[in-house]
């Protein structure tokens, strides 16, 4: 069995069965060094139960293939054109993200309510995706996003049904390179849309395009405090720190995130590059960290562990230059990082996972003085 064929069965029912109702508020940033270093980072919200993320390790190579279509019929199939490093969720081979080995990365964010996909094709079964296929394709088989941007014209992404799911999942997709070049893709109205012009942000429903009008009713905000007034005579000054940011949306639905993502990525500090520009993305994404209070418990089914650490399950970094990740979970708020140039991928024949949730990496670090 190829390394995508798993996607059917528990890994996509549990992730995407409960649909819109569910706590899954993911929140995507990308922030650019000084010296070039482009780091896409993210949030990986679900509320409700545990997905048991781990970090997976996929060498070129691999033969690889999409879920069945609708009619049974083999979908498409390919042997992997570059080593892959990603998150993958509750035991199967379900990509949310990763980077591979000529710094592209892709990662999937849910867009219920909206997602709608290409009519299915039997004559083209051949060239027919999953939604949840294509996080894993793209990052096997292209090295830039103008080289995504060329295949996805070429391939087709269909409704692809499963029993445990009783629908396709409703998601979309951003990509970049480490050129900093970007995309965003989506499929509404049976239609595939790609942004190429984008704000470096992304996070849930509605549509992409929505979120960019959107943003316009937010451009008086800045780093810096606005000035004071002068009324009748009255010397009117804020009245503490933060006025440059007044009317910044605070709650947890997506266009709210999606304007403090921006806000707060347009006024982030200016990085250096490497774990300089990964250390402002990790400090920006601590502010979309979903509380329990945001979780739906009564969705949850009794056989899938309750979360006890809130619903943002793990936030990863990805530095595109410098082929680094770096993550930390709920379970644990130390920082770790895997190093893409210092694994040795020829010595894999097949996919190697680790867990990210080590348990022998300690919650704190004891400094406790001997006198």
């Amino acid at each position: 069995m190829s390394f995508l064929q798993n996607f059917c069965g528990i890994a996509v029912a549990g992730f995407v069965s409960f649909g819109a109702n569910m706590a899954s508020s993911c929140t995507f940033i990308t922030l650019t060094g000084a010296d070039g270093t482009v780091v896409a980072s993210r949030t990986m919200e679900w509320g409700t139960f545990d997905l048991s993320p781990v970090m997976t390790f996929v060498p070129a190579g691999t033969e690889a293939s999409a879920m069945k279509m609708p009619d049974g019929r083999d979908g498409a199939k390919w042997v992997t054109r570059y080593d892959v490093v990603g998150v993958t969720m509750l035991g199967q081979m379900l990509f949310g993200d990763g980077i591979n080995s000529e710094g592209l990365n892709v990662s999937l964010l849910y867009l219920p309510g909206f997602a709608e996909y290409q009519e299915y094709d039997p004559a083209k079964a051949e060239i027919s995706l999953a939604p949840v296929d294509f996080v894993g394709f793209m990052l096997s088989q292209f090295a830039s996003v103008a080289e995504v941007k060329q295949a996805a014209e070429k391939i087709r992404v269909v409704p692809v049904v499963t029993p445990e799911l009783g629908g396709p999942a409703p998601v979309h997709f951003s990509v970049t390179d480490k050129s900093g070049d970007q995309i965003i893709v989506e499929f509404v109205g049976g239609e595939m849309k790609i942004y190429d012009k984008t704000l470096g942000v992304l996070t849930n429903s509605p549509p992409y395009d929505w979120h960019i009008n959107n943003a316009r009713n937010y451009i008086n905000m800045r780093s810096v405090a606005w000035p004071s007034v002068k009324v009748d005579g009255i010397d009117l000054a804020p009245i503490g720190y933060g006025t440059g940011m007044l009317g910044l949306p605070g709650d947890f639905t997506p266009p709210s995130r999606f304007i403090r993502a921006l806000a707060w990525t347009q006024t982030s500090r200016p990085t250096d590059g490497g774990e300089d520009t990964v250390h402002e993305a990790i400090r920006i994404l601590a502010n979309f960290q979903l509380p329990m209070e945001a979780t739906d418990q009564k969705l949850n089914p009794a056989e899938l562990e309750v979360l006890k650490y809130g619903g943002t399950q793990y936030t990863v970094s990805y530095d595109l230059q410098n082929l680094k990740a770096y993550y930390y979970t709920s379970m644990n708020p130390n920082l770790r990082s895997v190093d893409f140039k210092k694994f040795d991928f020829d010595a894999l024949s097949a996919p190697l996972k680790i867990p990210m949730r080590d348990q022998s990496a300690p919650f704190a670090m004891d400094v406790t003085p001997t006198p």
